[in-house]
């Protein structure tokens, strides 16, 4: 039995779940029709929140797909709805991060027919701390086709939204939960030379972005909260000053993208491995532990704690033999 369309406003978020009355103009929506979506497994970007925000392509996409499968089942039917799309008889499998094999596993043989499926992820793009990468290896492990279509990320729109002057970036997801891993994972990315993009948990965001701040420095950041809704919010400040303010005020609601400026160049000339190891070997040979050599001449000399400790860690051994 054919599930009824009824076409909303395409300009309507998603989570809002407002009807405007209005249909979406057909010529539009057909035009993104011209490509036929092929044989395979094909991942699609969705909306953030916005629902206007969704490709023709992919609405084509999904007009077209014998197979959906999706990380939120509710939420593509709520998408197909709005943009008067019919689920009619297709099937509709639920895939998220505890299903991606099991799903590749009944999808394989369909698309050996010739079958074309179509996966959609909750909000955003595929594989991007969203399910859909391990879906796909699993079907090029199998032998099937795979393509995708570009859309919606949270992480390439808070980029563009921060302000910062950084002109490359480093995604590095959910940091861990735990303080010391997340704190390892901050010194591990110190020295990478462009922006940081994180996305945190609400209840999260005080202590990581002051863990930012001890680690990174007083860089210029970017909070982005809720991106695309009605709600959405930037706060742009350095990162100490952030960390105060969701310290004061306590953690927001929504989805959240941190995003964190290149650590500034260097001042002064640059320290080479000979310097570096004759400091370490005069601390050293001072009495210092190696822990405490390390922390003090990373300050010193500007370099990661990671690198400096590692490099002490070998001189001692090399001493010793």
């Amino acid at each position: 039995m054919d599930e009824a369309a009824s076409p909303l406003d395409p300009d309507s978020d998603l989570d809002s779940g407002l009807d405007s009355g209005r249909d979406p103009d057909p010529a539009i929506l057909l035009a993104g029709a011209r490509a036929k979506l092929r044989p395979g497994l094909t991942l699609v970007a969705t909306p953030l929140g916005a629902a206007g925000d969704v490709t023709l392509r992919t609405l084509a996409a999904l007009r077209e797909a014998d197979l959906l499968l999706a990380e939120d089942t509710r939420r593509l039917r709520k998408l197909m709805e709005i943009h008067g799309i019919p689920v009619g008889g297709r099937p509709v499998w639920r895939c998220d991060s505890h299903k991606e094999a099991e799903a590749a596993a009944g999808l394989l043989p369909r698309l050996a027919e010739g079958a074309r499926a179509v996966f959609a992820s909750d909000a955003g793009t595929p594989g991007i701390s969203d399910p859909g990468a391990r879906l796909a290896a699993a079907v090029l492990a199998g032998g099937g086709a795979v393509s995708a279509l570009p859309g919606p990320s949270a992480a390439i729109l808070a980029f563009t939204l921060a302000g910062l002057t950084a002109d490359r970036f480093f995604f590095a997801g959910f940091p861990p939960s735990r303080s010391g891993d997340r704190r390892r994972l901050l010194e591990s990315l110190a020295a990478v030379p462009g922006a940081l993009i994180f996305y945190e948990a609400p209840h999260r965001l005080p202590e990581s972005l002051a863990e930012m701040a001890a680690v990174l420095g007083p860089r210029p950041a970017a909070v982005a909260r809720e991106l695309t809704k009605l709600h959405e919010e930037i706060r742009r400040a350095p990162l100490d000053e952030l960390a105060a303010h969701y310290a004061e005020a306590g953690p927001p609601k929504g989805e959240i993208v941190v995003v964190v400026d290149a650590p500034p160049p260097a001042s002064g000339p640059a320290v080479t491995e000979a310097d570096l190891d004759a400091a370490i070997l005069a601390a050293l040979e001072a009495g210092e532990s190696v822990k405490d050599a390390a922390a003090a001449l990373a300050e010193a000399l500007g370099l990661p704690r990671k690198q400096v400790y590692s490099r002490a860690l070998e001189l001692k051994k090399t001493r010793r033999s």
